[in-house]
């Protein structure tokens, strides 16, 4: 069975871990309501996609 011969030092520890690191999701700005959107997806805000509209909102 393996067993470390030295304990593995911080350095080399997070050296291992760098690409671990989260990042931050691309967004675009809707064209119809300027709202910050995915791209290639529905705007959430208006329920358009590519000047169409896609999804419908109920107008209370």
């Amino acid at each position: 069975m393996g067993v470390p011969k030295r304990k593995t030092s911080k350095s080399r520890r997070d050296k291992r871990r760098a690409h671990r690191a989260l990042s931050m999701p691309a967004l675009s700005r809707c064209p119809q309501c300027n709202e910050m959107r995915l791209p290639h997806r529905v705007c959430p805000g208006c329920g358009y996609y590519h000047e169409r509209a896609v999804l419908e909102f109920d107008e209370e």
